[in-house]
């Protein structure tokens, strides 16, 4: 039975795939790739995982020879915007890809596609500008509508809200500039670009690493907006005064719940026995015997367990304290 339209098939409607061993039928990976193409999802990952698919499953499986087109040229496109430098031709209907390592010196580029030959500029990939500075990309077009300027003043008020608030929820990707929507409700700030597979900060629009949540930037998890300047100096200076009382009471309870819990933890585990234990079989004394030997063994292991969790936890949590958060303060 195929798991995607759950009707029986022949062994032979399941073709096997080199990223995974999931199985689906024919039919149902033809529709799927041809929807996923269709829609630039490019590379496709496996119906039931995220193991991407292997081009050579996706040309055997795609019947349309546009289709196999079109997803080659998707995959070139995601190597080239996730290639710094790459620049793209900016002339409307074009969108050539020009390979410009080494041009920030000589900005000026030249699109080598036929019949286009458009001159522009590497640094702010705008059209070729010999007597003035790089200007600043403007807003997107998109957020605003034409009518606008022939809107009354309280219509325009209200359409330049309403841009304001779209313009909150579509930014651009700081890697390829992709624009990437996120209704801006405060959820997960941690974004991940489809196109280049860049991970960054909603509030901040700067690659991110798995710690920049927990460093005293300001940006936080969740929310609509990162926290004001005095808000952050407020923070990391309870954080420099407190660290050492806060760091003492964690000990003070992390240390006799360790050393005690874990005997505890482990007696209880002995005698209460799990799936495929011979607590059955086991006579009063063995029991006895069995639960009192774990316990002691625990009561020799636990002390080691606890200079370890607190040797090892305590420097960090001061290190990071006033290391991390004193030089950003003194910024």
């Amino acid at each position: 039975e195929c798991p995607l339209c759950l009707l029986p098939q022949p062994p032979e409607a399941f073709p096997t795939l080199a990223s995974c061993t999931h199985r689906s039928c024919w039919a149902c990976l033809e529709q799927y790739l041809r929807l996923a193409v269709s829609e630039s999802r490019v590379p496709v990952s496996c119906p039931h995982c995220p193991a991407a698919l292997q081009p050579t499953d996706v040309h055997r499986l795609l019947p349309e020879p546009a289709l196999r087109d079109k997803y080659e040229e998707f995959l070139l496109r995601r190597l080239l915007v996730a290639d710094p430098g790459t620049r793209w031709c900016p002339a409307p209907d074009c969108s050539y890809a020009v390979f410009a390592h080494g041009c920030a010196e000589c900005p000026r580029l030249t699109c080598g596609r036929e019949g286009c030959g458009t001159e522009f500029c590497y640094h702010c990939r705008q059209p070729w500008h010999p007597d003035g500075p790089c200007a600043s990309v403007p807003p997107a077009p998109s957020l605003a509508t034409p009518t606008a300027q022939l809107a009354q003043p309280e219509e325009l008020a209200h359409g330049e809200a309403l841009a304001q608030a779209e313009a909150e929820d579509i930014k651009v990707c700081p890697r390829c500039s992709a624009f990437i929507m996120k209704i801006n409700d405060g959820s997960c700030n941690r974004m991940n670009c489809t196109v280049c597979g860049c991970l960054f900060c909603w509030l901040c629009l700067r690659e991110i690493s798995d710690v920049h949540f927990l460093s005293p930037s300001g940006c936080t998890f969740w929310g609509k907006r990162p926290w004001s300047r005095t808000r952050r100096i407020l923070w990391q200076l309870g954080m420099v005064l407190g660290a050492p009382m806060v760091i003492s009471l964690a000990a003070g309870v992390a240390v006799p719940v360790i050393t005690i819990g874990i005997p505890i933890y482990m007696g209880r585990k002995v005698l209460a026995g799990g799936p495929g234990s011979r607590r059955s079989s086991l006579s009063g004394c063995q029991q006895c015997l069995s639960v009192t030997s774990s316990v002691l063994l625990s009561l020799f292991v636990s002390p080691i367990i606890t200079a370890l969790t607190v040797g090892v936890g305590v420097p960090l949590m001061l290190t990071y304290v006033y290391g991390t958060v004193v030089l950003s303060l003194c910024r």
